[in-house]
């Protein structure tokens, strides 16, 4: 029996991302620099690398997701198409902070440390008895911590290895996004009954 088939990508900054692995073999990697557009992209992208490996959409075992934190709209669009995959071809979906993502295989402890908004950077420390939950901050304003780390592989990669190795948990919870900040959107004002003629 051949060896399961998982599929990772990610949106959630300036880029589409995906990766193919056969067990713990990547058979294809591609990532697209982009400001905007990921939406349109991502599933023929998704499309371009089953292809180019021979593989179809119902050769797959999971699908990994990048879910931030980082550009909300990009976060919202993997998780949207990673539960719409699952639930279209009845397999599992697996979320992934891309810290977490960034810093599969490396020694912990460890920080990782990931471009944020402006000057600000990403970080998330990992290893015994760290408070594992990303927070944003200016490089100079970081508390003393574990040593900073490279991440070993490209992240959409580091996404399908993760979700392969959990896509049998029991009680696997859907992708939901990782935000730093509540949305920036403001509710709509209520400007009375709508009177129809």
């Amino acid at each position: 029996m051949a060896e399961p088939l998982s599929l990772g990508f990610d949106t959630s900054a300036a880029h589409c991302a995906a990766a193919l692995l056969q067990g713990d073999r990547l058979l294809a990697e591609t990532r697209e620099e982009m400001a905007r557009g990921q939406a349109e992209r991502l599933m023929p992208l998704l499309q371009e690398l089953l292809a180019g490996a021979g593989a179809t959409w119902r050769d797959l075992a999971v699908i990994g997701c990048g879910t931030g934190p980082g550009n909300f709209t990009g976060i919202r669009i993997a998780v949207a198409a990673a539960r719409g995959l699952a639930l279209s071809l009845d397999i599992p979906a697996v979320g992934v902070g891309l810290a977490e993502a960034a810093a599969h295989g490396l020694p912990r402890p460890c920080r990782i440390l990931l471009p944020g908004r402006g000057d600000e950077v990403i970080w998330q420390d990992f290893g015994p008895g760290e408070d594992s939950r990303p927070r944003q901050s200016a490089p100079d304003d970081l508390p003393p911590g574990p040593p900073v780390h490279t991440p070993l592989m490209p992240l959409a990669e580091a996404i399908a290895r993760i979700a392969l190795a959990r896509r049998d948990t029991p009680g696997l919870p859907r992708p939901a996004p990782i935000y730093l900040r509540p949305a920036e959107a403001a509710p709509a004002r209520d400007r009375g009954p709508v009177m129809l003629a």
